[in-house]
């Protein structure tokens, strides 16, 4: 079961806020790095680069202007009593470890037991969305979901598990292509029902 949710909208990062570097100063560091590599920035396939790296690391790293407490406020406790598990599978994400800056791809499952609210199911996945959209290790990726949906909606308990693969180590480094990384963080019931935790491990696993 895949997610359809529309990724976060691109947000133009802004030269004035103070500290950061200007989109000059950005795109010429990235004519440097191509000068290092050996290449022209200022052949004709080349010139234009620096501008579309510097566009693309804006996508790539949207999650920084973006809330994840906000994304989660509006929830709905019009569930007449609903109190069982409830699980957004597959989420896909692609983000970027922030050792080497190499992508890392993967799908996180995100469960919880509400506790008298809920929130709309594409909000889970924005969370996700959020969260990979920055630099990032995968531990604590799957940390900072699970402790900011039980944070915000207090439920009964919150399940997390991602599956990525890390091209910090398939395409260089010990060059593994075949691996990939689980990681997992149970809060609440999750953690203290070992019944609650292998249902939704057996979800996880389908």
């Amino acid at each position: 079961m895949s997610s359809n949710v529309q990724p976060l909208e691109r947000t133009k990062i802004s030269d004035t806020e103070p500290g950061r570097p200007r989109r000059s100063e950005v795109e010429a560091a990235f004519r440097t790095i191509i000068r290092w590599t050996g290449d022209n920035p200022e052949r004709d396939g080349l010139i234009e680069t620096p501008s579309r790296v510097a566009r693309a690391f804006e996508e790539f790293f949207i999650g920084y202007s973006q809330n994840p407490v906000e994304i989660l406020k509006k929830t709905f406790e019009e569930i007449e009593g609903y109190d069982e598990m409830i699980v957004l599978r597959g989420i896909r994400f692609e983000s970027h470890c922030e050792h080497h800056m190499a992508p890392i791809v993967g799908k996180a499952w995100v469960a919880y037991i509400p506790n008298g609210r809920v929130v709309g199911i594409s909000k889970l996945a924005r969370v996700v969305e959020t969260y990979a959209k920055r630099l990032q290790i995968q531990e604590k990726m799957t940390a900072q979901i699970a402790n900011t949906i039980n944070d915000v909606l207090k439920p009964q308990g919150v399940g997390v598990i991602i599956k990525a693969t890390h091209h910090c180590m398939t395409t260089r480094g010990v060059h593994k292509p075949d691996t990939d990384l689980v990681t997992s963080r149970m809060l609440g019931c999750f953690r203290d029902n070992a019944i609650t935790r292998q249902e939704f491990l057996g979800m996880a696993a389908e």
